[in-house]
Formats: C-alpha cells, sequence, structure tokens
C-alpha cells in the first residue's frame, strides 16, 4: 500500500534498491509507522518511503517523523531522495531546502 500523494508535502525516497535486513525495517517501522511489507514495496519501486504533508492537521506529529527518517538514513550511509510536493508536482530537493521549508511552515 503505497502513501497517498500530497499537495504539499515533503518525501524522502530511497535512492537503488537496497535489500535491508529486518533490523533496518523494523527500525524504519517504529520511524515511519509503516509495515516492514510496504517499507520493502515502496523502496523496491522507487516511491517514498515516508511522506509528510505539510499544513495539515498531523502536521505535528509528521514533520519529526520525516526528520527522524532523514537522520537515520544518514546514519547509515543510505542515499535517498528528498522531495518537495507542491501544487502537483514533485522535485527533488537538497536537505538544507527541506530544512527551511519545515522551519517555515512551523511558523514564528
Amino acid at each position: 500500500m503505497s502513501q497517498p500523494a500530497a499537495q504539499n508535502a515533503l518525501s524522502v525516497t530511497i535512492s537503488g534498491t537496497p535489500d535491508f535486513g529486518s533490523e533496518v525495517l523494523k527500525a524504519l517501522y517504529r520511524i515511519t509507522g509503516r509495515s516492514t511489507v510496504e517499507l520493502r514495496e515502496a523502496i523496491r519501486s522507487g516511491e517514498p518511503v515516508y511522506t509528510a504533508e505539510l499544513f495539515g492537521n498531523d502536521h505535528i506529529h509528521v514533520v519529526p517523523r520525516l526528520e527522524k527518517t532523514v537522520a537515520y538514513l544518514q546514519s547509515l550511509g543510505v542515499p535517498f531522495v528528498v522531495h518537495e510536493w507542491a501544487d502537483g508536482e514533485r522535485d527533488a530537493i537538497p536537505l538544507d531546502v527541506m530544512r527551511q521549508i519545515i522551519e517555515a511552515t512551523d511558523g514564528p
């Protein structure tokens, strides 16, 4: 089951199709809340392993999960791409831009 595409969101997609062991998938499950089956399918199909909708009611919960997903993948040295979804378009963005977007949506 893939995550729905959002109009205004940030997502993390793992580069390539690594075959992670159960420990990595379990850790990603704890961070993202997605089942290991969903995560494995997302990785194999090149879809986001996590998508954080911005400006929604659960913004306060999804953004920390996005940041934890990025930090975990960085700690493993796993290459990934962050995408910004806006108005039906998906564009790859660098981490500093992701952080700027998060800061802007968090408000003053």
